[in-house]
């Protein structure tokens, strides 16, 4: 979870998700309000209180900190971050179970240390904290079946990767050895198998529509991500083909308008390219602002399926 840059970044820890957003997506730096937030400094105080915390956070007692009465300040804190100092706890929670897992750490001890009280409620929710069952995320998803294809597009090589319930990655690369490492980090002790006639039919309507890209990309997906990063890919895939949206105006539809730099982030986060158009997020000038996968490959893309636009305009007209 980001803090929006209405808040102090340069007081911020150097490993902050916002940082890596700014790099990989061109964050949104445009898109965030310049006016003053008079409460962003208690609001940049109750973060840190909360990140330092392993229980959820008490909204009485972070008020009181704050100097503001319960309503006041669970207002003003979801008005700055985005969501609710109950949902930024539980999302870095998640991130520290992630990471716990990702260094190898045992299950329950990941558990424990990111702060849940029992390893049923995980388990329970693994699917959708994780993707997959705790072991199996801490061990790089042994026995599980990732199937993948690597094909040249017009825009270069691209990988997409996919578990029996639908695609958990596409990816854009140099060369065929890059993406093939690619997924063989992320999935390390997975069974990475050949595509099956489900995912060939899947990779060629992805390069049909990197070709032509006239109508909506929609596949079935299987991806893992924060309640919040759910809701920002919905909104994406929710944007047609030949039109973009800033960052602003995408955190304003989600109900959140103060929330710019947390959907950057969710965007930098995307892992399936094409199928969940981030590529149509742009700054409040029209400015491409960066992309995952190369602000060249952005730019052609848009061109591409603004050209479509025009020529299916040209001829519902008959002109």
């Amino acid at each position: 979870m980001d803090i929006p840059a209405a808040m102090s970044r340069k007081a911020l820890p150097p490993t902050t998700p916002a940082r890596r957003a700014d790099r990989l997506h061109g964050g949104a730096r445009d898109d965030d309000s310049r006016s003053a937030e008079p409460h962003a400094e208690r609001v940049l105080a109750a973060c840190r209180s909360i990140l330092a915390s392993e229980r959820p956070p008490l909204l009485d007692a972070l008020a009181r900190a704050a100097g503001l009465s319960g309503f006041h300040f669970q207002r003003v804190f979801k008005r700055i971050v985005g969501v609710s100092p109950r949902e930024y706890h539980a999302m870095e929670r998640t991130r520290r179970l992630q990471q716990a897992l990702a260094n190898g750490d045992g299950v329950d001890d990941a558990i424990y240390g990111a702060g849940y009280g029992s390893p049923s409620r995980v388990y329970e929710r693994s699917a959708a904290l994780l993707g997959m069952t705790p072991a199996l995320y801490r061990a790089g998803a042994p026995g599980l079946c990732i199937r993948h294809a690597v094909v040249r597009t017009e825009l270069g090589w691209l990988m997409a990767a996919a578990t029996e319930r639908g695609l958990c990655a596409v990816e854009f690369g140099a060369s065929r050895d890059e993406l093939l490492a690619l997924l063989k980090r992320r999935f390390s002790k997975a069974e990475i198998a050949s595509a099956d006639p489900a995912l060939e039919r899947w990779v060629a309507r992805i390069v049909a529509f990197v070709a032509r890209p006239a109508k909506p990309l929609a596949l079935p997906l299987d991806l893992a991500g924060t309640a919040f990063q759910q809701r920002v890919w919905r909104a994406l895939r929710a944007i047609p083909p030949g039109e973009t949206l800033s960052y602003a105006a995408l955190a304003t539809r989600l109900g959140k308008p103060n929330a710019t730099r947390a959907v950057a982030s969710a965007c930098a986060r995307n892992p399936v390219a094409l199928a969940v158009p981030c590529h149509r997020v742009v700054g409040s000038d029209g400015s491409l602002r960066g992309y995952r996968w190369g602000t060249d490959r952005k730019r052609e893309l848009l061109a591409r399926e603004q050209g479509a636009t025009r020529r299916r305009e040209k001829a519902a007209s008959g002109s």
